[in-house]
């Protein structure tokens, strides 16, 4: 009986390594009686092949079943609730940690610090590590990860300083944290003081250093550290290669990403997604697809590279048939997946699809999470439903800026500058330090709501106040503001102080067309075909102003000129979602079937518009 057990349990662990996790599920249900050793086997079956809800839901089944949980069971489980970021269920777990008597089980202990860290939970971490009195390396830098990953860098700084060893790990942890929060700087101080230390990088250090390259508006950090890896002799590992692969993806080196792609030999899935994810920053869809047909397994990231590159390109029903495709082939949708296809579903505003796909972050437990929160701000702003943008926005239950700036941009959007105005102060009083993207979103809502005493004041703050300085996007939102309310000389003047640029230009021009001021409206033409002579909008609204005015040879000269440089305007653009379904009409497209009956429509709504006027003045 116990030898047949045995028997039975090893070949479940054997099939869960090799990936064969239905068999080794439909074998262990098979067994008539289930020791703790069977059970650990099938939840950590799971676990490793990040299959948490199912580790989570074996776990709960177990306890139901009578079976004792010991120190590996949990160790297993805790693993799985720290993949699934389910601090909920880690807290759960914690209980008959305690209630069974495995408080002092080293292996249990750092399970629970390294749970709390990954669920952003440093404080409760920091707890269990003080209440353990044997501790090892893997205790410590369990915690310093904890705090690395909040962005908690005093605290990590003090801990770093205060550990027994400097072991490589912890060298790598806080590279990789500072890489994470964007300070290139602190990252190669702390490689630096790692080789003075004696302590030598390896490829997991190095591929940390290049991803925080890739991030890096200095190009040149990531080649540095590109020969780094190559005279280190790390350039064949696995970790490194994509490392640099991705870094010149990012920089959409499309040759260079060959040549590194044709030194691997056999490609890996972590390379071809990288080939997927560059093929769609240059805009080619159909190879991206290639590459994603070729591997011959695909993970949730593959998935995540064409729903976000599709997304990017403008394909916003190939991206929701992808997202769809994806549930079907058994993958769960992780915050990131979301993201791309909210992002799909703004492009396309298509609130039926929105709504569909925010009953599945319902259902995934995902409603509060910041990433997947701003998308469903940001779809529901822009498919007009600005209730539900709202309720999404005090739904995500740690705001960070994006969230903020996010439901501002929506109130913008929809003209409520009152809301948006009210949200900006609570916002401050939250202790959220408004940024450059904050006041851009800001001063474009005064400019549509024509409140330019409180844009101006806002303008003046951000800099004397927030620290923010006045960047090439907030000076053309002044002159936007300025030019809106009708000051087309203070318009003229901030642009010409601050050495426009075409964005300054342009927002002078439209001012100067709202406003018939053929004068200024003429300098500043002139100064966007300078700047770029192959600019449509430059002289459709210089054409325009014209007209406008009465102009009528000044009109057909710039559009003449404009058919000498071979420039020709972008047709109009306009689309309704009829029962989850939208039409495209552009202009000078005649072709839909049922274009009479819509001009028919057409003239009947403006008679009636008509008739109200005229019963109206009467």
């Amino acid at each position: 009986m116990r030898s047949e057990l045995f028997g039975v349990t090893s070949r479940i662990t054997a099939l869960a390594r090799a990936g064969r996790i239905s068999c080794a599920r439909k074998l262990f249900d098979q067994m008539p009686h289930r020791d703790s050793v069977s059970w650990n086997a099938m939840i950590s079956g799971y676990a490793q092949l990040g299959l948490h809800q199912e580790a989570l839901f074996l776990f709960r089944s177990m306890r139901f079943s009578g079976a004792r949980p010991d120190h590996f069971t949990l160790t297993a489980t805790l693993a799985a609730c720290a993949g699934s970021n389910d601090l909920v269920y880690g807290t759960k777990v914690h209980a008959p940690i305690i209630l069974l008597g495995f408080v002092s089980y080293l292996p249990v202990n750092n399970s629970l610090v390294d749970m709390y860290g990954k669920c952003l939970c440093p404080n409760s971490a920091s707890k269990v590590f003080e209440g353990m009195s044997i501790r090892n390396e893997i205790t410590w830098c369990s915690l310093l990860f904890a705090h690395v990953n909040c962005g908690n860098f005093g605290v990590a700084n003090n801990l770093f300083v205060l550990l027994p060893k400097w072991v490589q790990i912890a060298w790598n942890i806080m590279i990789a944290g500072c890489g994470r929060w964007g300070d290139v700087e602190s990252c190669f101080c702390l490689f630096k003081d790692m080789q003075v230390s004696g302590c030598q990088p390896d490829q997991w250090t190095l591929s940390s250093l290049m991803n925080t390259c890739s991030e890096s508006p200095k190009h040149f950090h990531g080649r540095m550290v590109h020969a780094y890896i190559i005279k280190s002799g790390w350039g064949t590992a696995v970790e490194s290669k994509n490392s640099i692969l991705s870094f010149y993806s990012k920089l959409c080196c499309l040759e260079d990403v060959m040549k590194l792609l044709n030194s691997f030999g056999t490609l890996t899935l972590v390379s071809l997604n990288v080939i997927i994810d560059t093929h769609m920053k240059i805009g080619d869809t159909d190879k991206a697809f290639l590459a994603f047909q070729r591997a011959p397994e695909k993970n949730i990231v593959s998935w995540t590279s064409m729903i976000t590159g599709y997304a990017r390109n403008g394909h916003g029903e190939q991206a929701l048939c992808f997202f769809v495709d994806m549930i079907k082939n058994c993958h769960k949708p992780d915050d990131l997946a979301f993201g791309a296809v909210l992002h799909a579903c703004s492009i396309l505003a298509t609130l039926a699809h929105g709504e569909m796909i925010h009953g599945c972050i319902i259902c995934s437990g995902f409603l509060a999470n910041a990433y997947v929160g701003n998308g469903l701000v940001n779809m529901y702003a822009k498919c007009g439903h600005i209730e539900a943008s709202s309720r999404a926005f005090y739904d995500i239950a740690n705001k960070d800026i994006v969230s903020w700036n996010a439901m501002l941009f929506g109130f913008g959007l929809h003209g409520r500058a009152k809301e948006a105005l009210q949200l900006f102060e609570q916002m401050v009083a939250s202790g959220t330090k408004p940024d450059k993207v904050t006041f851009i979103g800001m001063l474009m809502t005064c400019s549509h709501s024509g409140l330019l005493e409180k844009g101006g004041k806002l303008f003046e703050l951000m800099d004397l106040e927030y620290g923010v300085p006045h960047e090439t996007e907030h000076v053309a939102c002044m002159i936007d503001l300025l030019g809106r309310g009708g000051y087309l000389a203070e318009a003229r003047e901030l642009t010409e102080e601050t050495r426009g640029t075409m964005t300054m230009w342009d927002a002078l021009l439209g001012a100067c067309s709202a406003h018939v001021d053929v004068e200024i409206g003429t300098y500043s033409g002139e100064g966007l075909k300078i700047m770029d002579p192959r600019n449509e909008m430059s002289y459709v609204v210089l054409s325009n102003l014209y007209c406008a005015s009465g102009n009528w040879k000044e009109a057909e000269t710039v559009r003449r000129v404009m058919n000498s440089q071979g420039v020709r305007k972008t047709p109009g653009c306009s689309w309704i979602e009829v029962r989850n379904v939208v039409t495209t009409f552009v202009a000078g497209n005649n072709s839909h079937p049922l274009m009479e009956d819509l001009r028919e429509m057409l003239r009947f709504l403006d008679f009636e518009a008509r008739s109200s006027r005229m019963f109206i003045s009467d």
